[in-house]
């Protein structure tokens, strides 16, 4: 009886942000494919799989695409207790195109910006022109437009600790030593926060405050 408690919770579960979970079973087996790769041969591997400016100049879509599919760290349990925490309640607060248009527009918008912003710096001299190769895959872009939109979904005056806080993780990296995905990370935040058009009519805030008062009743 158990299991079968346990199997309809999974099934309920997995039913209200489908998105989210077939994104943690994509990263799920990549990671695993990593992880079976030559040591030498994976930075190659995920270097072809990167939004750096020479993938982003050959085919733009694929590695926009490609890039989402995989995590630089191979370690896949701290993105499972990211997006169970993050990605899943917007997914079921947002709706699973809604909360995908966010995510695509924080990994799309994020990406292209900030190696623009490095094209730049490589143009000035700034940066050394192998920057053009530079290793930049993974989903935190999305993670962080996602994180910001999730705090429309809280009650004031709670909300605005939450962005505050939000707002000072994802700063503090670029005001104490700024890189290219520092500012990508912050731009990423931003856009979530621009999407507040999309948030609209999607029902009453979460009141931490009522939360509490139940658990207590």
């Amino acid at each position: 009886m158990r299991i079968l408690r346990g199997l309809s919770g999974v099934r309920a579960y997995v039913r209200s942000a489908p998105g989210t979970c077939v994104w943690l079973v994509v990263l799920f087996v990549t990671t695993v494919a990593l992880h079976h790769m030559p040591p030498e041969f994976e930075e190659h591997f995920l270097r072809r799989r990167s939004t750096n400016l020479h993938e982003l100049s050959r085919n733009p879509v694929r590695a926009l695409v490609a890039s989402a599919m995989w995590i630089e760290s191979g370690h896949w349990v701290p993105y499972a207790v990211l997006y169970t925490v993050f990605h899943a309640p917007a997914e079921r607060w947002l709706g699973t195109a809604r909360w995908l248009s966010v995510c695509a527009l924080a990994h799309v918008l994020a990406s292209l910006v900030s190696e623009g912003v490095l094209l730049e710096a490589i143009r000035r001299g700034v940066a050394p022109h192998t920057a053009v190769f530079t290793l930049d895959i993974g989903v935190s872009y999305a993670l962080a437009g996602v994180i910001a939109v999730l705090g429309y979904g809280i009650a004031a005056p709670w909300r605005y600790a939450y962005l505050s806080a939000v707002l000072v993780v994802f700063g503090l990296p670029l005001a104490m030593g700024p890189s290219f995905t520092d500012f990508g990370h912050f731009l990423a935040v931003l856009i979530g926060l621009a999407c507040y058009p999309l948030v609209r009519g999607r029902g009453k805030a979460w009141n931490p405050k009522e939360t509490l008062a139940g658990l207590r009743g």
